[in-house]
């Protein structure tokens, strides 16, 4: 089965309690539909349920994260695909058996850390926003390897080189896939 997005998010809040993984797991997920647009506009939603699932195991398995998802998952008789795409973001990291292959699992392994800095970084300012983040703002706390330091830089340029693409150009785009979200939710 192919979940729907309300699916995905149901099945989310079955694993994840906390806020902070609920809403993570939103915005993961409305990164990878602002993505999806340019790369993929025949399958928004599919990427979206992916990023919504990215992260189902992490709350209640944290030492298992990335490999207790692909059981919780076919448990729900979700699509092979669905569960390859969404894990392969732990790839190097845990014992996930999925590497990152098509350019939607790219941007995810590239999005999931730089989300995180993104977020920590727009608490920070005055606004509280994206809609007045800038890359230079994003990339003097990248720089600083204290703030956020739970957000591996490494993870974030290493995903940048899986794509092919500038770091400048992840990090921008990620800003505005954040602020597109962040303006939809007004």
């Amino acid at each position: 089965m192919i979940p729907t997005l309300v699916q995905a998010r149901e099945f989310l809040a079955k694993h994840n309690k906390e806020p902070y993984h609920l809403k993570h797991g939103e915005t993961v997920s409305g990164v990878l539909a602002y993505f999806a647009k340019e790369h993929d506009p025949e399958n928004v939603e599919f990427w979206a349920v992916v990023g919504m699932l990215h992260d189902i195991d992490f709350e209640e398995y944290p030492d298992e994260h990335c490999v207790k998802g692909i059981e919780l998952m076919q448990a729900l008789d979700i699509d092979e695909s669905i569960i390859k795409s969404a894990l392969s973001h732990g790839y190097g990291l845990t014992d996930t058996p999925y590497a990152p292959e098509s350019v939607m699992e790219k941007i995810l392994f590239a999005t999931d850390e730089l989300t995180g800095l993104i977020g920590a970084t727009v608490l920070m300012r005055p606004s509280k926003s994206c809609s007045d983040l800038t890359l230079s703002s994003v990339k003097k706390k990248f720089k600083d390897k204290k703030f956020a330091a739970g957000c591996s830089r490494d993870v974030i340029k290493q995903g940048a080189e899986l794509l092919n693409w500038e770091l400048d150009h992840l990090i921008e785009k990620t800003i505005l896939a954040m602020r597109e979200l962040e303006e939809s939710k007004d």
